[in-house]
C-alpha cells in the first residue's frame, strides 16, 4: 500500500510563525510494552529532501527500518535519544516518564531546538519547550518520521540484547511488548528486572501478583497514558 511521503509543511509553518531556527521532531517507542524502557528520539533535519521511503516506522518491515536508520544517521542534521527506565515509569507514571525521556533527548542535541514537533495530540513536554503537536506526525512530518525510525530501531536492538539474558521472553521478536511467548514466560518465570511492575498484566499472574507495585496516579483531569500499556493477551 502506497503512502504519501512526509513533508516539511509543519516545520515551515513553525519557522514562519515563531521565527524558530532549529526545529526538532520528537517521537517515542515502548509506551505500550510490558518490559524495557520508553525511548524518545529528537531529530533535527533542516529542510532537505528526505531519504526515499521515509515514513512512520510502524509501516516498515524490520529489515527496511534498520537499513533506513543507517541512512538517517548520516542524513539528519543531528539526533539524540533519551530513555526512561521501567523503574522510572513505575515511580513517575507514563506521562512524566515520557517527558523525562524526551527532555533527556532534547537536551542531548548539540543545539537546543527553538521549537518541537511532537507526535500525537497530547503535549507531554510543556513549558519551557515551544511545542506543536501533530496527530500522525510520524507519517506526515519529515523530522518526526526520522525520529520514529531511529527510536524504533535503537530500542529494538536494546531489547534484543536483553533477550540474550532472558531468551524465554522472546524480546528479540516482541521488543518487550505483549505476545503469547512473553506471556508464557511471565507465567513460568515471573517478571525480570526489566519489567514494569505497576502494570495490570501482573493482576493475571497469580504466582507473581504479590510483586505488583501501586500504579502511579495521574493528576486529576489529565489523560492517563498508562492505559495504553494495560491491554494484552490475558
Amino acid at each position: 500500500m502506497a503512502y504519501e511521503p512526509p513533508t516539511h509543511r509543519v516545520e515551515r509553518s513553525l519557522r514562519a510563525i515563531t521565527g524558530a531556527r532549529i526545529v526538532a521532531g520528537v517521537d517515542e517507542v515502548g509506551r505500550g510494552a510490558w518490559a524495557g524502557p520508553v525511548t524518545v528520539c529528537a531529530a533535527v533535519t533542516g529542510l532537505r529532501r528526505p531519504p526515499e521511503g521515509l515514513t512512520d516506522s510502524k509501516l516498515l518491515t524490520p529489515a527496511r527500518r534498520v537499513a533506513l536508520a543507517e541512512v538517517l544517521g548520516g542524513w539528519v542534521t543531528s539526533h539524540a535519544l533519551g530513555h526512561a527506565s521501567p523503574q522510572e515509569i513505575d515511580a513517575l507514571g507514563m506521562t512524566a516518564a515520557l517527558r523525562l525521556a524526551a527532555v533527556r533527548a532534547l537536551e542531548a542535541l548539540p543545539e537546543r531546538p527553538d521549537a518541537v514537533i511532537l507526535d500525537g495530540k497530547h503535549d507531554y513536554l510543556g513549558a519551557p519547550w515551544q511545542v506543536r503537536t501533530v496527530i500522525k506526525g510520524d507519517l506526515s512530518c519529515v523530522a518526526v518520521a526520522a525520529a520514529s525510525v531511529i527510536a524504533k530501531v535503537h530500542r529494538d536492538a536494546m531489547l534484543a540484547e536483553l533477550g540474550r539474558e532472558h531468551p524465554a521472553f522472546g524480546f528479540d521478536s516482541n521488543a518487550g511488548y505483549p505476545s503469547p511467548v512473553h506471556r508464557a514466560a511471565l507465567e513460568e518465570q515471573g517478571p525480570t528486572a526489566h519489567h514494569r511492575l505497576s502494570w495490570a498484566y501482573l493482576d493475571q499472574l497469580p504466582r507473581w501478583r504479590h510483586l505488583k507495585l501501586p500504579p502511579h496516579r495521574e493528576a486529576p483531569g489529565r489523560e492517563s497514558l498508562e492505559d495504553a500499556g494495560q491491554l494484552g493477551f490475558f
